[in-house]
Order: C-alpha cells, then sequence, then structure tokens
C-alpha cells in the first residue's frame, strides 16, 4: 500500500508513451553466452539497464550509458535497436505510467567492480534463457529467449 494511501492506477495511452532505451548487454558465445541483468531500485525486479533517453543524445549512446550508470558496463552499442518492449513506470502517489523501450545490443568490453549505482542495484550475469525466466514483462522475455548464440 502507498503512504498517501492512493490506489495504484495505470495510464494507458500508447499514443503518448514516453520513450526511453535500455542496453541488452551480452558478453560471452555459444554455450558461454551470458545478459548482465541488474535490479530496478524501487522494486528490485531483475531488469536490462534502462532509462531515458538525454536531450540531443543518439538513443543507442543513452542505452550505453545506462548501462555504465546501472550495471558498471563499458562496451558498444549498436546504433540500430534490436527490439522493443512496454512496461508501467510507477510514478508518484501510484500512478502507472506506459513507457515504450528501445533495446540496443550492447558487446560488453569491461564489467567493472565499481560504478555510479553500485549501492543501489543488484547485477548478476546469466544465460539468456535464464534471463528471459526473470523478467516480468512478456516483450522483454521473447527478445531475451530469441537471442542468437
Amino acid at each position: 500500500m502507498l503512504s498517501d494511501g492512493a490506489a495504484l492506477r495505470s495510464v494507458r495511452r500508447p499514443e503518448d508513451a514516453p520513450r526511453q532505451c535500455a542496453a541488452l548487454p551480452l558478453t560471452g558465445s555459444g554455450d558461454g553466452l551470458r545478459v548482465v541483468m541488474v535490479t530496478s531500485r524501487a522494486t528490485r525486479r531483475w531488469v536490462i539497464p534502462k532509462g531515458w533517453i538525454e536531450p540531443g543524445e543518439a538513443p543507442h549512446r543513452s542505452a550505453a550509458r545506462e548501462a555504465f550508470e546501472e550495471a558498471g558496463i563499458l562496451g558498444e552499442t549498436e546504433p540500430e535497436p534490436i527490439g522493443r518492449f512496454v512496461y508501467n513506470k510507477r510514478k508518484a502517489r501510484g500512478v502507472l505510467l506506459l513507457c515504450e523501450v528501445l533495446v540496443f545490443r550492447l558487446r560488453v568490453e569491461s564489467v567493472l567492480p565499481d560504478w555510479p549505482e553500485r549501492r543501489e542495484r543488484d547485477r548478476l550475469l546469466v544465460p539468456p534463457e535464464v534471463a528471459a525466466a526473470m523478467v516480468a514483462e512478456p516483450e522483454l522475455a521473447a527478445l531475451l529467449r530469441g537471442i542468437r548464440r
């Protein structure tokens, strides 16, 4: 329950849905392919690094920035998205804002031991099929299950 007693409600206007970007950080290959997952700050759900696209910043560059800030990942993102998903972002007073997320493949070059949000998030490297079972968003789970080895 929310502290102010407001009920959760969802704002569902896809035509007005704000857009975020996400990095799909991949390391290894074949049976050793791993996805870098992080927990969200508020709900502690497992997600891929994602966030708002900064003004004047290319979406794939925003995805790389989010991967560094949220998961301590350095690498190159591909400039074209490999997919998209929608989710409800929890806002003030229980409002859920429907967001569209563009997903960009990121080739992991380094996994840093320290990063900006290390004290706020957990990080885990798992096979794609395990990552798919960890996420709440069906479209993201399908994207993770479809990653080529």
